[in-house]
């Protein structure tokens, strides 16, 4: 039977991992169409089998080889290929961001005019470090240490009605992460207006300590979707906060996730 191993195809008599494989050590992992394993299970016709060596630094090949795996055979090749626009690396984009890029996402656009500054490290994805830099750049030596293979484009601009258009055409899905309502309505309404073919994933009502369960996602229109709790905006008394924003963050990572792999429900 034809089996792959490592990305790699090959024939082989053996029927079990452990034939395969032969003794299997602490330093290494076993990872069976998708799912790691330490059993000795048997094998099928066309399954895929990864073996990786703990602590050692992959090529390109076997990196995105392994995250293939991990993310079930066939979806990684899918988002790879895809493109997604970030518009505002706060607390939303930046988390969504490093979703994306641990998702491999393979074509990431990082739009922001601001710089990191202290209030912003109570829930943004940034570090000591990276006071006053722009968080485009910021944001993008974090995205290349966890995975140095995927495309990265930044632009330090605002967002407006006049450059929208041309900052975003030609992808696949545009997150919405901005703080201010004005921007945030700018953004969607421009592109739902005039990039009749992307979606947008936006962000609504995520302030303060209320439950994580009142978090969720939401189509609102053909192609704009909505995550949040649609109530809780930040201000006095009721501020951003690292839980909350990082579950509305994953609800927008995990809806473009989702759009990409041609799934349209919310």
């Amino acid at each position: 039977m034809y089996i792959k191993i490592n990305g790699q195809e090959i024939e082989t008599k053996f029927r079990y991992v452990y034939e395969l494989c032969g003794n299997i050590s602490a330093e290494k992992v076993i990872i069976l169409n998708g799912y790691q394993t330490s059993g000795d299970y048997e094998l099928s016709e066309g399954d895929e089998l990864f073996i990786i060596q703990k602590g050692v630094i992959p090529g390109q090949e076997q990196l995105e080889g392994m995250m293939a795996a991990r993310h079930t055979p066939r979806v990684h090749a899918r988002v790879k290929a895809a493109g997604v626009a970030i518009a505002g690396l706060g607390g939303l984009g930046s988390n969504v961001a490093v979703m994306l890029a641990r998702t491999g996402v393979g074509n990431l656009l990082l739009v922001d005019f601001d710089v990191v500054e202290p209030s912003n490290l109570n829930r943004q994805s940034y570090y000591i470090s990276h006071l006053g830099l722009p968080k485009t750049i910021a944001l993008e030596k974090q995205l290349k240490e966890i995975n140095p293979f995927i495309n990265i484009k930044i632009k330090n601009v605002r967002v407006t009605e006049e450059n929208a258009e041309e900052l975003f055409a030609g992808y696949d899905v545009i997150c919405e992460a901005f703080d201010n309502p004005e921007a945030k309505a700018v953004l969607v309404n421009t592109v739902l207006e005039r990039l009749h073919n992307i979606k947008v994933v936006a962000a609504s009502g995520m302030a303060g300590y209320h439950s994580s369960n009142l978090i969720r996602t939401e189509r609102k229109m053909k192609n704009l979707y909505v995550c949040g709790d649609f109530e809780n905006e930040a201000g006095t008394g009721s501020g951003l906060m690292a839980p909350r924003v990082q579950i509305c963050a994953a609800h927008q990572a995990n809806m473009v996730l989702r759009l990409l792999l041609g799934i349209e429900e919310a």
